[in-house]
Order: C-alpha cells, then structure tokens, then sequence
C-alpha cells in the first residue's frame, strides 16, 4: 500500500510560551517537536508497510526548521518526504492547509492517507476530515485498529463511554489516528545515517498558491492565563463543613 502520512512542528510541551507583538500566536524563540498524534500516525503506516509491502510517504508545511519532522519520520523509516517550505504556511488555516496538501499531492496516487487525530498546538482536529473532502475519499476519525481486507480496510473506531465502532471502508481513504494506538519506534543509527540520502521534494508557496484562499479561521487574540490562588476556610461542625464543602464543590466548582 502506498500511504501519506500529514505530520506537523510544534512547539514543544514544557516549551515557556510568549506571544508575539500582535498576540495571535507566540514568538518563534522556542524549541520544537514532532506533534504526538502524527508520531503514533506515522508508526501505524510503517506498520502496515511492514506487513502489506509499498511506501510510506511524510509531508508537513512551515519554514525550513520543519524539515526536521520529515528527517526524523526519514530516519525511523519512511521513503521520501513533501515538504511545503515558506513561513506562510505556519499562518494558514486548517482548511487553506488540506488545499496546500491536496494540490502538492495532486499527481500522487495513495491508498490510505493518515493524519494525526489533532494538532497539540490548535487542536483543531479537522485538517484530516478536510482533505478528505477535497479528495471526495470516504474517512474515519480517532481510528484505534487498521485492518487489511478483500475490499479495502476495516477500521476500530473509538467512541464515547469505552464504547468502539468497527467499519468497513473501502480504499482510498483518509484515517484521523488517535494517539496510543500502537507503540513508538526510535530511529536507529543506520535509519539516520540513510535518511541523509532519501527523497525530499520542496514545494514553494507560489506552487500551490492558486488553490489557497483567505482563511476561514482567524485567531483574533491569545493570552498567557494568570495564576491565582485564593483560600477560603470552613468552619463549624464536621457535618455542616461536610455539607458546605460539597455543595461548593458542586454548585461552585463543579467537580461533582
């Protein structure tokens, strides 16, 4: 099976956050990694090359410090790498990015196309289910199980309460991939050395500019929440402090 695997730079958890001077995203002075949902995504496709044979594609977009998410992804595996260069991109929507990836890859002709579930920056969860619809492919999201059929694929989908939902789908399809499916691989010392010397195709920005337009989705202001703590002692008999603390803990807080 020949798959594509939408993987994305983010800034790194434990990374202190600044926003920049218009305050609609933080400053560029901070460290980054591959988004933790598109990892689990990209070891779920190597699995299945591992098992069904074929290739195992990576694209991202952003400035050329993304390009480090495609040699890691090179690195534990993967056979050539998309990388849509320009620092436009990092202000693209999920809707104007689906576009970018759906017109990089317009002569490509892949089976299964994954994602991860959602980004740990916007989170947003929908360049996935967009790209799906550009391509007119069916999809299915938060997907736990792949499974090689006769006609296609059949997939375990998780839902709410513990509950799951097997599908059966035919190819090609887009797959959301929820983190914890599988278990990561590290890149060995041969895998890195050989990722000098694979594939990496750029795209420019003006190359897929006619299929982008104005975002639908703005961010119009963030800001950094401020701590506080406040301590408020109760007082009286056990079972009214029992009673107090419950119905703050329900009416208040709403822990309960």
């Amino acid at each position: 099976m020949k798959i594509l695997v939408c993987m994305k730079q983010v800034p790194q958890k434990d990374a202190p956050l600044k926003l920049n001077e218009t305050a609609t995203w933080i400053r560029e002075d901070v460290s980054y990694e591959v988004n933790e949902p598109d990892a689990y995504a990209l070891e779920e496709a190597l699995r299945q090359k591992e098992k069904h044979g074929g290739e195992v594609v990576v694209i991202t977009s952003g400035p050329a410090r993304a390009q480090q998410v495609l040699r890691e992804a090179l690195a534990k595996g993967a056979d050539r790498a998309i990388h849509l260069e320009d620092n436009a991109f990092v202000g693209l929507d999920a809707f104007n990015t689906a576009r970018a990836f759906a017109a990089a890859i317009k002569d490509e002709q892949f089976d299964l196309i994954f994602t991860g579930l959602q980004s740990d920056d916007y989170g947003y969860a929908q360049v996935g289910v967009i790209l799906a619809e550009l391509l007119g492919w069916p999809h299915a999201t938060i997907i736990m199980q792949i499974e090689k059929t006769d006609a296609g694929i059949k997939v375990k989908r998780e839902l709410e309460a513990g509950f799951f939902q097997f599908v059966d789908m035919p190819l090609p399809a887009v797959l959301t991939i929820q983190s914890g499916i599988n278990k990561l691989r590290y890149a060995t010392l041969i895998g890195i050395k050989n990722a000098k010397n694979k594939p990496l195709r750029k795209v420019a920005l003006a190359d897929v500019q006619s299929a982008i337009g104005n975002n639908l989705q703005m961010i119009e202001k963030l800001y950094i929440p401020q701590k506080t703590k406040n301590t408020e002692f109760i007082e009286g008999p056990p079972a009214e402090v029992a009673k107090k603390l419950v119905e703050k803990l329900r009416n208040e807080l709403r822990v309960l």
